[in-house]
């Protein structure tokens, strides 16, 4: 599937003079009543100034949401560009991809790449972006799912918004897009597609229970993947079992535990459709412990398709995601926006940009037709 887009105006402005740009320390200096050097006094702290100027100065720079850097060349063109890489787990193989193509489209351009992680924790995220906004970063971008609540939506958005007024980026990637007038950029994949494609794979061959791992309740890759399962079993004519709906993290653990307790509840099911290669690597190993064989007596899929997929027996048929490409598109499109005509978007604090990148379903050996009485 060809990569889309969905572009929509924004336009960014300094809230002191009207102007597009990013917030300057005149502005500060203006809003405060102070001279320049005053101001610069208040933030090295270097020199002895008034309370009484302190206080205007901090109160306008928390106003104006002011960012003071030592990299503010890079900022204006003059220094290395550098990109802000967050990730919820620099283990995981899918997120790694994607920061490999991220740092490989970075390198070929000259730029410095940073890794940051996050363990999941909201807090984390804020201080990290906060950290990276004040380094003056080209760009940040952020790797993962998420939970997708109002929350969140204002979180990103603050996130996209202060990023733009210093004149960086906010990239977002697998992670649900944000409103149109927000400046920020997603690289997503046909997540839900994907799991339609694998799961009717699995109908084709004559599969009719079967046991479904999409991933964490409340995340929005689990969320896509359940529901590309559901409108499988819809577009089938199959009624889909619910009961054989099994949530949890994306880990080997969850899968073993998962299969190892439907066999002994629901043991009628004759495939697996795991939410990532991981769990799918958990799923087989549960499958062997109960002396059953795959794909002879359980069929097992993945999703991600990431190197341990083809080296898994028998191998894993999968859904390949195109996590590389994400990493190089998310990066392009910061480079886009600084380079050429995008040093115009730049300045003006630039478009909302949604950008899908396709997937399909890679057939290995591990899915087979049912066997009978199963």
């Amino acid at each position: 599937m060809a990569p889309t887009t969905v572009r929509s105006g924004n336009v960014s402005q300094s809230r002191t003079t009207g102007k597009p740009g990013r917030v300057t320390i005149r502005d500060v200096a203006h809003r405060a009543g102070v001279s320049v050097a005053s101001v610069s006094r208040v933030l090295s702290g270097n020199y002895p100034v008034s309370n009484d100027i302190r206080s205007r100065v901090m109160q306008v720079v928390g106003d104006l949401d002011y960012v003071t850097n030592a990299h503010a060349r890079s900022l204006a063109g003059g220094g290395t560009p550098t990109v802000a890489i967050l990730v919820n787990d620099i283990t995981g193989a899918a997120f790694a991809q994607v920061a490999k193509g991220v740092e490989g489209a970075a390198t070929l351009r000259g730029w410095l790449s940073l890794v940051g992680t996050t363990g999941d924790d909201p807090e984390r995220e804020l201080t990290l972006v906060n950290m990276m906004r004040q380094q003056g970063v080209a760009a940040v971008v952020l790797l993962g799912g998420a939970y997708d609540h109002d929350e969140y939506q204002l979180r990103m958005a603050r996130f996209a918004r202060s990023l733009d007024a210093a004149g960086s980026h906010l990239v977002l990637v697998g992670r649900p897009p944000l409103e149109s007038d927000v400046p920020a950029t997603t690289v997503d994949y046909d997540n839900e597609s994907g799991a339609y494609a694998m799961t009717s794979h699995l109908l084709s061959a004559g599969h009719r229970r079967v046991l479904v791992l999409p991933g964490p309740a409340g995340l929005t890759t689990a969320q896509g993947r359940l529901q590309g399962a559901q409108r499988a079993f819809e577009a089938y004519g199959v009624p889909f079992a619910r009961g054989l709906v099994r949530h949890g993290p994306y880990d080997d653990e969850h899968g073993y535990a998962a299969v190892e307790a439907a066999l002994h509840e629901t043991p009628n099911f004759t495939a697996v459709l795991a939410g990532t290669d991981i769990v799918a690597a958990g799923a087989m190993q549960a499958v062997r412990a109960a002396g059953l064989r795959v794909p002879d007596d359980v069929s097992i899929t993945g999703y991600d398709d990431i190197p341990l997929a083809s080296q898994l027996t028998p191998q894993l048929t999968t859904v390949h995601v195109p996590y590389e490409e994400m990493g190089r598109v998310a990066l392009r499109a910061v480079a886009d926006r600084r380079e050429g005509a995008g040093a115009s978007a730049r300045r003006k604090g630039g478009d909302a940009e949604h950008l899908v990148l396709g997937t399909h379903v890679v057939v290995r050996g591990s899915v087979r037709p049912p066997k009978r009485g199963r």
